[in-house]
């Protein structure tokens, strides 16, 4: 007892000297009264950047109640989060520019994924089942997104179908690496012919999302026959390839 009481005046003493220092020396005060170092920018950029995912995250649900994502408002979205439609500027610069960071957030994301499925070691056979599933998996646990990313592909805003466009060449482009590397398709294949290839493989796993989205989770003799469907269309594709002859 007597060693936490002499423990707690020497703290006191500490503490008053610290402030009588203080009060003659301005550097010292100045020391003292500053906030802790990144302390409040750090807090600042956390909010600021869980207010632009709830930002995105409204724009998806109201493209989920079947709304048209380029007939959407800033105002509309920013009373989805209960902010003021000015905030919304300081994290878009319009709602195209919302709709690119959907657009990039999604495709950066299934490509890694894929991506990671394509160099897993699996013999071809197993890889193209195995990409399959990834990719449904995807879908089904980011609906909004793709739903958004399907609907714009052909949608209204001309900004949001380049950008679409765009990460759909750079999965063309990683997956025709990653199959020369692979030693998946026949080495006498060209670079032109073999990314033509890898288009159709692209095209048809866009044009099965749909499908995807649109199957019950409760229908499971549905769900294993659209995915075998989906390897079947991707098997003859990658059958034609095998058998291409360049001209």
């Amino acid at each position: 007892v007597h060693s936490k009481a002499l423990a707690c005046q020497t703290l006191i003493a500490l503490i008053r000297r610290v402030f009588i220092l203080s009060s003659s020396n301005p550097e010292v005060t100045a020391l003292l009264t500053q906030p802790p170092i990144a302390a409040l920018p750090i807090r600042r950029d956390a909010r600021k950047l869980r207010t632009r995912q709830q930002l995105m995250q409204a724009a998806l649900n109201l493209v989920g109640q079947g709304r048209g994502f380029t007939s959407l408002s800033l105002r509309e979205v920013t009373r989805e989060i209960g902010v003021v439609p000015a905030s919304f500027y300081r994290h878009f610069k319009d709602m195209d520019d919302l709709g690119l960071a959907l657009v990039e957030e999604g495709g950066v994301t299934l490509r890694r994924l894929l991506r990671e499925a394509r160099r897993s070691g699996f013999k071809p056979k197993d890889m193209l089942r195995d990409s399959v599933l990834v990719y449904k998996r995807y879908l089904e646990h980011n609906r909004l997104v793709f739903a958004f990313i399907v609907g714009e592909r052909s949608g209204g805003s001309p900004v949001i179908r380049k950008a679409i466009r765009r990460e759909e060449e750079h999965f063309v482009h990683e997956m025709a690496q990653d199959l020369r590397e692979l030693g998946t398709v026949p080495a006498s294949l060209s670079s032109q012919t073999l990314e033509l290839i890898c288009s159709l493989v692209v095209s048809t796993m866009l044009n099965a999302a749909n499908d995807i989205l649109d199957l019950p989770s409760d229908q499971k003799q549905g769900e294993q026959e659209l995915v075998e469907h989906f390897v079947l269309q991707l098997r003859l594709i990658f059958l034609g390839a095998r058998l291409w002859r360049e001209p």
